[in-house]
C-alpha cells in the first residue's frame, strides 16, 4: 500500500487553499484532512474521496472501489486529478456533508 511522496504532494497542491489541507502517512497510505475532517486516502498510487450524497452528485458517473483490502469503498478519482478547480470543488463539498469529527476521549490517568 505504499504512495509515492511526489503523488502526494502533487495532489495537496492541486487543492485549493480554501480546503486547509493537511495530510498523514497512515498504514502504508496516506490521509488527507479539509478542516480536520478525513476527507481523501491514497494508496497505491491511486486517490480514493470519501463517498458522500453531494460528491457523487457532482461526480456523476463514478466508480467505487476500496482503498486497500477490507476498506469500505470510496469514490476512485482518476483523470479529474489533473482539474484543480474540480478537485478543489470535490473535497470542499464532501468536506461540508461529513459530520464533525468526535473529540478524542481524554486519557485516564492511573491513581
Amino acid at each position: 500500500m505504499a504512495s509515492d511522496q511526489a503523488f502526494v504532494e502533487y495532489i495537496a497542491e492541486q487543492l485549493s487553499d480554501e480546503c486547509e489541507i493537511s495530510f498523514k502517512a497512515m498504514f502504508g497510505g496516506v490521509t488527507f484532512y479539509s478542516k480536520g475532517k478525513v476527507v481523501a486516502l491514497v494508496c497505491d498510487g491511486q486517490l480514493f474521496v470519501k463517498p458522500t450524497n453531494a460528491g457523487k452528485e457532482f461526480i456523476g458517473e463514478f466508480v467505487e472501489a476500496p482503498a486497500y483490502p477490507g476498506a469500505r469503498p470510496s469514490l476512485l478519482i482518476q483523470e479529474q486529478i489533473e482539474d484543480s478547480e474540480w478537485l478543489s470543488e470535490l473535497i470542499a463539498i464532501t468536506e461540508r456533508e461529513l459530520p464533525k469529527p468526535r473529540p478524542k476521549a481524554r486519557k485516564r490517568t492511573k491513581k
